[in-house]
């Protein structure tokens, strides 16, 4: 009886890794877990700009994985943070101005999953 269950407890463990390599890429970071500002506040972020706002991007833009560097929440708009940000909007479609605007913080709530830019080195 007892190898009986841990048969059944090992093939659903087994299916259960099968179907979880099959499910696409899920999104590193989740946007509630980003606290510095409510996100019904957006202000317009531009680089060499601090503050909660920039801290707030910073955070949502760590959604990403792979090859982008994950930025600390330090609120400081610095050369890495607006790589990273003309990146994000450029596999989104928008123009890679690197000014966290309207459509760009609709860009960082709702990540693209996968992005086919690479990253520049």
């Amino acid at each position: 009886m007892r190898q009986h269950r841990l048969a059944t407890l090992g093939a659903a463990l087994c299916t259960a890794a099968a179907l979880g390599l099959a499910m696409p890429p899920v999104a590193g970071a989740v946007p509630h877990q980003c606290s510095y500002l409510s996100s019904a506040s957006r202000p317009t972020v531009t680089f060499g700009d601090t503050g909660v706002g920039v801290q707030q991007a910073q955070c949502l833009s760590n959604a990403w994985g792979g090859e982008p560097p994950k930025l600390t929440p330090d609120g400081v708009f610095d050369a890495v943070m607006l790589k990273k940000i003309e990146w994000i909007q450029g596999c989104h479609g928008l123009s890679a101005s690197g000014i966290i605007e309207d459509r760009t913080w609709q860009v960082l709530y709702h990540p693209a999953l996968d992005c086919y830019n690479p990253y520049p080195a």
